[in-house]
């Protein structure tokens, strides 16, 4: 269950495709909309037309929310954003800063700072991702093998700073470098677990070192596409030059295609491929590929966030978003996903875990196409569980 409150609404992105009959016929609407016909219209009201974003005009949103996971139980949060262009909207990407505070019913609490701004005609991309989490969480040891019983509690406090600078090199192709930085503290477990201790479970770990990453991006929005391509892959290498208590080295790859199908309408069949792949050395137990632990925290929908782990994970989901109203203001999902980790400690992949589901979508905003999405996962041996974001899952 997710409850929101948007003041006021502003917008993130250029808007997608849509068929202009069926536009002129039944203008979209948003959640702000809903609650303005709520209320008593006096002679003098009038219907304002969306205000154009002009450069450097600052826009702000601010969405308290309550929901439900499985990995941190109710959750409450509030959550800031503020959007802006810094040259010409025609030519330029919305920049935007975001953080927020969350706060879980298993005493979890994380506060992140995102940001991501775009210069002139998005010649240069800045991308700021710090984050501070105190994060008690079960984890179920390494590969694909595990049960919902081997799940220990693992306590930690982690500071999280990535940053990086991608340069245009070409249409919608971007390249550049950055530096990540993770350290974990008081990293305990509450009762022993056999694939821990033939892994190693440091009390405090740093995993620090450059990043190289190359992008390829043809949306016109990202906040919820209805066609387009994305593609990603960003090398780490963490040295203990830089005070990383291991060398160690990953590649993540990450692809999106976006189909609107049937063409002109609302609907897109979305399709996300995440392979997250470590390369050479040991890191420490908690930076392994996981279940859910994607930038996005979104990988595994039907499993709880670190039911699977392991030096590598294969990762493939298809969903296909529809709307059930003309106006836009509800639509929903079908999903169905994929994830293989190693077999660790060998790197063979043996098992596929499948999981898929149905979700709700709600409009919070007309001019970006940000929904909240609600949805139900189901996994094998009887995984399943709500997951609410506000925005898509890919």
């Amino acid at each position: 269950m997710i409850c929101l409150l948007v003041v006021p609404s502003c917008s993130y992105a250029q808007t997608g495709v849509q068929n202009a009959d069926s536009a002129a016929a039944h203008p979209d609407k948003d959640i702000m909309d809903v609650l303005k016909g709520l209320k008593k219209k006096s002679p003098d009201d009038t219907i304002k037309k969306p205000e154009k974003i002009r450069s450097g005009k600052m826009l702000f949103s601010i969405v308290p929310a309550a929901g439900y996971t499985l990995s941190s139980g109710l959750v409450g949060s509030i959550n800031v954003n503020t959007a802006f262009y810094t040259s010409n909207p025609e030519r330029t990407n919305i920049s935007s800063i975001t953080t927020n505070f969350i706060y879980t019913q298993y005493k979890q609490m994380t506060i992140p700072l995102q940001a991501n701004i775009w210069t002139r005609s998005n010649n240069v991309n800045f991308v700021v991702d710090w984050r501070f989490f105190k994060y008690p969480q079960d984890t179920y040891g390494l590969g694909p093998y595990t049960e919902l019983t081997d799940a220990v509690q693992l306590n930690n406090s982690h500071l999280r700073l990535h940053q990086s600078v991608l340069k245009k090199v070409g249409k919608s192709l971007f390249a550049g470098l950055g530096f990540f930085y993770d350290v974990r503290w008081n990293v305990k477990q509450a009762a022993e677990n056999a694939d821990l201790t033939r892994y190693g479970l440091l009390p405090r770990s740093v995993s620090a070192g450059p990043i190289a990453t190359i992008s390829y991006d043809n949306r016109k929005n990202s906040i919820n596409p209805i066609e387009g391509f994305f593609a990603n892959a960003q090398y780490r290498h963490n040295v203990t030059l830089l005070k990383s208590s291991t060398n160690w080295q990953s590649l993540i790859v990450d692809i999106r295609k976006y189909f609107n199908l049937p063409a002109g309408s609302r609907n897109t069949l979305a399709i996300w491929n995440y392979n997250w792949l470590t390369l050479h050395g040991k890191p420490p137990y908690l930076d392994l590929p996981s279940t859910g632990w994607d930038p996005s925290n979104n990988i595994g929908r039907g499993y709880i966030q670190g039911r699977f782990r392991s030096p590598k994970l294969l990762y493939l989901e298809s969903e296909y978003r529809f709307a059930l109203t003309r106006n836009g203001l509800l639509g929903a999902v079908v999903f169905a996903n994929a994830q293989s980790v190693s077999a660790w400690p060998s790197n063979d992949f043996r098992k596929i875990s499948p999981a898929g589901g149905l979700g709700l979508r709600v409009k919070v905003n007309k001019t970006s196409r940000a929904n909240v999405a609600i949805d139900y996962g189901f996994g094998l041996h009887g995984s399943r569980g709500l997951f609410v974001n506000l925005g898509e899952v890919f």
